[in-house]
């Protein structure tokens, strides 16, 4: 575990995630006692003689920074495991529908996501791609973007079908910014394929803007083929599996880690599309 320890209010968002108006998530007693036992060693409940919120929020009162951290991380792992049902829109399983108390909850579900966020940090697990969507968010003036990368990421394990729509509208919303900023005409019609043809060609991107005479073209005439070939790729992975269609009763969204690459990809194309726009802009003088 890193030395990074959470704020009183993030620790307050987990709590509000797990505590259960005196239960802890569907702990029964019992069990929650074994699993704090084998989380940090302390049977809580058989300690503090309370209910098993109110031990909880006891030995996060008194723990050490690193205990707190495990119990908690312990905690927050558990639900993601056994509780999807709860913060997953798209959650599917046998036996989901046989209890009225396992259901979708909007609110457990924004908590969730909250919390994911906090354990990402805390747990040192930001991703290259996500250090890239908050640089992107940074770089986009475009408030409406900034949103869409942030939605996208928190996502990919909420909602991987959202998450795959969201990752070609990025893409959408990339190239119609900078086609507008430099005043090329596209049309509400076009799809992302003719969308990033425009952009690729106007910032020299395309294949056929490389020269023969360049050292490497053909190595790079091949990455931007395959970068080329992101949007397109995604926009047909987006129509069967991704959000923005009407889904047939025995529809079957993609997995978390089909999201992750869909993510993955259209946030590499559009920081090297967008990073290509910046750079001749400042190039030829102009602001952006």
């Amino acid at each position: 575990m890193p030395n990074t320890i959470f704020t009183k209010a993030e620790e307050g968002t987990f709590l509000m995630l797990f505590n259960r108006d005196g239960y802890v998530l569907n702990f029964s007693t019992n069990d929650f006692d074994v699993f704090t036992m084998n989380s940090i060693g302390e049977a809580l409940c058989a300690k503090y003689n309370l209910s098993k919120g109110k031990s909880l929020v006891a030995y996060l009162n008194s723990a050490s920074d690193k205990n707190r951290l495990k119990l908690i991380s312990d905690l927050f792992h558990y639900y993601e495991e056994n509780m999807e049902y709860e913060y997953n829109l798209d959650y599917e399983d046998d036996s989901y529908w046989g209890s009225s108390s396992s259901r979708y909850d909007e609110r457990y579900a924004k908590l969730y996501r909250k919390c994911k966020a906090i354990m990402d940090r805390l747990e040192g697990n930001s991703s290259a791609i996500v250090k890239t969507a908050d640089e992107l968010k940074d770089k986009f003036s475009s408030e409406y973007m900034s949103q869409q990368i942030e939605l996208m990421v928190s996502m990919q394990s909420t909602s991987p079908t959202n998450a795959i729509g969201l990752a070609k509208e990025l893409i959408e919303s990339c190239c119609k910014t900078i086609l507008d900023e430099l005043g090329i005409a596209w049309d509400k019609n076009d799809d992302v394929p003719q969308l990033t043809n425009k952009t690729m060609n106007a910032l020299n991107l395309l294949p056929a803007n490389v020269q023969a005479t360049d050292q490497g073209a053909d190595a790079i005439k091949a990455v931007l083929g395959n970068l080329r070939a992101i949007p397109t790729k995604l926009a047909e992975l987006r129509n069967p599996f991704g959000s923005g269609h009407g889904k047939s009763a025995s529809f079957q969204g993609l997995e978390e880690r089909h999201a992750k690459l869909a993510v993955g990809s259209s946030i590499t194309f559009v920081d090297f599309v967008w990073s290509t726009f910046v750079k001749q802009q400042k190039d030829s003088g102009k602001a952006i």
